[in-house]
């Protein structure tokens, strides 16, 4: 199979939502409620300051983060997918939204959580790289990253594995390893910064 060398367009996941109600069926999948709740089980009782959720799609992952943080900033790169989470998460204040593709857009900001759920295998290597060099400026030491992926086949310039492999090698000795699951169809980390 050959992947595509560009990270996927903004077209790609406006079409997405565009053209269905819940693409991915990420309210309604046993796959993704599971996921889901694991993803917020891994975090324990903490709560963060300043939380960072990039990709979030309609916000039924920030919906469930927001009570672990004091503050969540999530984006998306799809303006219909946005108005979903907005409307989703209208009674939690703490919570804000913005469409930002990242890396190339990013917030300026420090923060001790930040939420890469089936996001980085959109992305070509070149911005892995610098997903990485942004994550070694904004996260704070102690802060957390937060990786979920997909493990199957995909045709996105990325495997599931390959991508949080690639940003691990990057990150280099600046993270420690908490939490490293590998279940029958996704992976879970949870990586901590040390300096």
């Amino acid at each position: 199979m050959t992947r595509p060398e560009t990270s996927l367009p903004s077209e790609y996941f406006e079409n997405m939502f565009r053209g269905t109600l819940d693409p991915w069926n990420l309210e309604t999948s046993p796959y993704e409620q599971r996921k889901f709740a694991r993803s917020v089980e891994v975090l324990g009782a903490r709560t963060y300051d300043h939380v960072f959720e990039i990709g979030c799609a309609k916000g039924v992952l920030t919906s469930r983060l927001a009570p672990q943080a004091t503050s969540l900033f999530a984006i998306d790169v799809s303006g219909t997918a946005l108005r979903a989470a907005r409307e989703r998460c209208a009674d939690l204040g703490h919570v804000g939204f913005a469409n930002m593709r990242f890396p190339a857009q990013a917030p300026h900001g420090k923060f001790d959580l930040v939420v890469l759920s089936e996001v980085a295998y959109y992305w070509n290597d070149r911005d892995l790289g610098e997903a990485a060099e942004w994550l070694e400026r904004h996260l704070i030491a102690g802060g957390d990253v937060l990786l979920v992926h997909w493990t199957g086949k995909t045709d996105y310039p990325q495997s599931g594995d390959g991508a949080v492999d690639k940003l691990k090698a990057h990150l280099g000795e600046t993270i420690s390893v908490c939490i490293a699951e590998h279940g029958a169809d996704y992976r879970l980390d949870l990586w901590r910064k040390l300096k």
